[in-house]
């Protein structure tokens, strides 16, 4: 009998601690520390995301554990993501760097535990709880499509005519971009049946300095591009300073892409680019950090779910087959997350953003 009042009294004690602690406006993922993993560091992007993380992070009492490098290899997230959890971090948030090498060190660390979210790039669903995404490669593939002809527009190409194109991104590997590439080139190949690809993609591995020659490869080979479609934050400004090494302008060649507009705002001013595309990257770091110490916390999600995150508003956990057809999502704490815009950036409106 004591025994069962002793546990009574401890059971009263901990749902009297869960009370004041919601009385007193605590988030549900106070107190965690979760390990923010980029795909590299030191690019305007992921700088971005960092912050827009730890900004929310700071209103939610959660610790965001920056854990960067700025070399974007397998190896090195590899390494990452052990030191995440030598450090004993409740979860992990990561922009992967490849769809399936990091599978089984995230699969370690979810055994343990140790939740994970991937933004920007994915992983395979069984090695993650939640994905949250930019968005569909149905709705990305022909924006950056359409970016690029409204910027042909502007210097008068004749976009129903033959218009020579290309694309540069980081590597096939990377499966957003490379589903981005794959839904745009069917876009173009609908809606622009004239146009023109004057060669496979151009990769350049998330390096900032071989997206400059890179860059300035394609523009070698292929003198007469009309358009470079770069579906990469960091192969966009490096086509960018590419064209402008060898002198060229908006007037001569259309350059457009992902970018943040902290990393593109000087290829504006010098006349390189008129317009390229993002969202906001600030909340989708913030949003990984919450779900997957959301769900480290003890909190289950299904794919219907709507789950308020404060500061951010409500996001429904939709099925992995929404962003990827074909991919099964698991009963319990797996799903996709997307974010509900994307933003054209140009001269007009470039100043309302600051990240």
């Amino acid at each position: 009998m004591k025994k069962i009042l002793s546990m009574i009294l401890a059971l009263c004690m901990v749902l009297t601690l869960c009370s004041a602690a919601f009385a007193e406006g605590k988030s549900p993922v106070d107190g965690l520390t979760v390990a923010f993993i980029p795909k590299v560091s030191g690019n305007s992007f992921f700088e971005a995301a960092n912050d827009g993380a730890q900004k929310y992070a700071a209103d939610w009492g959660l610790t965001v554990d920056y854990i960067g490098s700025p070399d974007a290899s397998v190896t090195t997230q590899l390494e990452l993501i052990q030191q995440a959890i030598d450090k004993g971090v409740n979860a992990i948030c990561i922009s992967s760097v490849d769809a399936t090498a990091l599978d089984e060190k995230l699969q370690e660390a979810q055994e343990q535990g140790i939740y994970v979210s991937t933004w920007d790039s994915d992983v395979s669903p069984d090695s993650r709880a939640i994905m949250v995404s930019q968005g569909t490669a149905a709705v990305l593939g022909p924006m950056l499509v359409e970016m690029g002809v409204e910027s042909l527009k502007e210097r008068g190409v004749d976009v129903a005519g033959e218009v020579k194109y290309v694309w540069h991104f980081s590597n096939p590997s990377v499966a957003d971009q490379n589903s981005w590439y794959v839904a745009g080139d069917q876009y173009i190949k609908e809606n622009y049946p004239t146009w023109v690809a004057v060669s496979e993609p151009y990769y350049s591995e998330q390096d900032p300095q071989k997206s400059v020659s890179i860059g300035e490869s394609v523009l070698e080979a292929h003198p007469d591009v009309d358009l470079i479609i770069c579906n990469d934050s960091t192969a966009l400004p490096g086509q960018c300073k590419a064209a402008q090494n060898k002198g060229l302008t908006a007037k001569d060649v259309t350059i457009t892409g992902f970018c943040p507009p902290s990393g593109m705002t000087e290829y504006l001013e010098a006349g390189i680019c008129t317009r390229w595309g993002l969202w906001d990257c600030g909340i989708q770091g913030a949003l990984g950090c919450y779900l997957a110490a959301y769900v480290s916390a003890g909190n289950e999600v299904h794919v219907g779910d709507v789950i308020n995150v404060p500061g951010i508003g409500d996001v429904t956990i939709l099925a992995n087959s929404d962003l990827v057809e074909g991919q099964e999502t698991a009963e319990v704490n797996n799903g996709v997350v997307l974010l509900p815009e994307r933003v054209v950036f140009t001269a007009e409106n470039v100043a309302n953003y600051n990240f």
